[in-house]
């Protein structure tokens, strides 16, 4: 694999955003749009990745740490003046770097290594990424001479109507020789209408001293889709979801209707699982091979065994573990607890900050009352327990092993193994109870 470092350029306002959020940082399919660009550059082999950030750089640099080095452009003036802030970052070295803009989540590592491999082969002084589209809207022109090699990239404010009709599209996707990016940079001009310095014009710079530029096309245009206003946002959402719901079919897993299920890229899931419409898995979650979950059902950063049946309508909160063959029912949510083997929390029932055993049976309407108002106490139930019908376990507590807690019970002290717990009041009758009290309200009505 041909070695390379990665820059990023993400220090835009990304003003057609309309956010105070760095336009970086807004997601796509359950990750930040950056974490897509770092991770891929990763993925692909990138030795370094450095990240040009400016406006509320101080977040991105936050959010970057430990994945990237983080250099600022304190003014905004152009992407050519962006990456020749990586300079000073870079003195010294004399291989081979791929800009990438921080707004391209759906570049796929696959294609930045076609790209620095193509660049190798031929001994380009740059390699641009091209995308052949039917609308090119606002992409910038990318002009070829007879022989096929890159004349000239014309941003389309600078476009005559000629270059217009060109549809093969920059995007904004390059692998530079280094010495000759950072030697063109100085001698880029801001003469245009955004009154910027365009990197683009670094191939103009690199062709008029006769230095070769490549170029090679995206297979599937839409992983240059970058991405600057909420409408573009939501289309890379659908793409980067069609390609997870793809990727999980082609893995084995069932999905009953595609276009009704919602899952994160970062989500595993293993072979024979049935997803139904209308669920929803994000985060960091791992479900297990040939279980079942939906329909109308959350899974958030948890993890779910082999075996397993969600739904319908469970939420399943972060911090959540579930072991195998376990049963999570109807309108049940788990939050921060583990489930052990074969236990079964079939309805209507809250379980928060609690560890349950094997072989355990929860009643509907059971609740772990975790929080006293300060602090959240754990509930611990073992092996073979079986918690009776709207039953409320006030933590801290203990149920032990094979311990019954009769139906509708407030237990507040442990329960000790083998045992029955009952935790309510006597039930009384009072005869004649209600004709008292009509009589009582009518005397009240003669007296007004």
């Amino acid at each position: 694999m041909m070695s390379f470092v990665g820059l990023v350029l993400a220090a835009g306002l990304g003003k057609r955003m309309k956010s105070s959020l760095p336009k970086a940082l807004h997601q796509v399919a359950g990750q930040p749009m950056i974490d897509h660009v770092v991770g891929t550059l990763i993925e692909s082999g990138a030795s370094r990745v450095i990240t040009v950030v400016g406006h509320e750089g101080r977040i991105l640099q936050e959010h970057l740490a430990g994945r990237s080095e983080v250099v600022w452009q304190h003014d905004q003036l152009g992407t050519g003046h962006a990456a020749a802030q990586a300079g000073p970052a870079l003195a010294g070295y004399d291989g081979n770097i791929v800009v990438v803009p921080g707004d391209v989540p759906l570049l796929s590592a696959s294609a930045i290594q076609d790209l620095a491999r193509e660049h190798e082969t031929h001994g380009f002084a740059a390699t641009v990424l091209t995308m052949v589209v039917d609308d090119p809207a606002q992409y910038g022109r990318v002009v070829r001479d007879p022989s096929g090699r890159v004349s000239s990239i014309v941003e389309y404010r600078d476009a005559s109507d000629e270059i217009r009709a060109v549809r093969e599209v920059n995007t904004s996707v390059y692998c530079f020789r280094s010495h000759d990016l950072f030697d063109a940079l100085p001698l880029l001009s801001n003469d245009n209408q955004q009154g910027e310095y365009y990197l683009t014009d670094v191939i103009s710079v690199l062709i008029s001293r006769n230095l070769p530029v490549g170029a090679i096309s995206l297979d599937d245009p839409s992983e240059g889709m970058g991405i600057n206003s909420r409408a573009e946002l939501a289309a890379a959402e659908q793409a980067m979801r069609d390609r997870k719901r793809r990727e999980l079919m082609e893995d084995g897993v069932t999905l009953v209707d595609p276009a009704s299920t919602f899952v994160d890229m970062q989500v595993k899931v293993g072979r024979d699982t049935v997803i139904m419409p209308f669920t929803v898995i994000s985060g960091s979650t791992s479900v297990g091979e040939s279980c079942n979950i939906g329909p109308y059902v959350c899974i958030r950063d948890s993890i779910v065994g082999n075996g397993c049946n969600v739904g319908p309508f469970a939420f399943v909160r972060p911090g959540t573990v579930l072991g195998d063959r376990v049963k999570v029912g109807d309108f049940v949510e788990v939050k921060n607890s583990r489930v052990g083997e074969g236990t079964k929390i079939p309805h209507l029932s809250y379980i928060g900050d609690a560890v349950l055993g094997a072989g355990i049976n929860i009643g509907a309407g059971t609740i772990t009352c975790n929080y006293d108002g300060v602090t959240k106490h754990t509930t611990v139930i073992d092996d073979g327990a079986f918690i009776g019908a709207n039953s409320n376990l006030v933590a801290p507590v203990r149920v032990g092993q094979n311990a019954y807690i009769a139906t509708g019970s407030t237990v507040t002290t442990d329960v000790p193994a083998e045992a029955l717990a009952i935790a309510r009041a006597r039930q009384e009758n009072k005869d004649g109870w209600v004709a008292r009290r009509k009589a009582a309200q009518a005397a009240k009505e003669e007296k007004k």
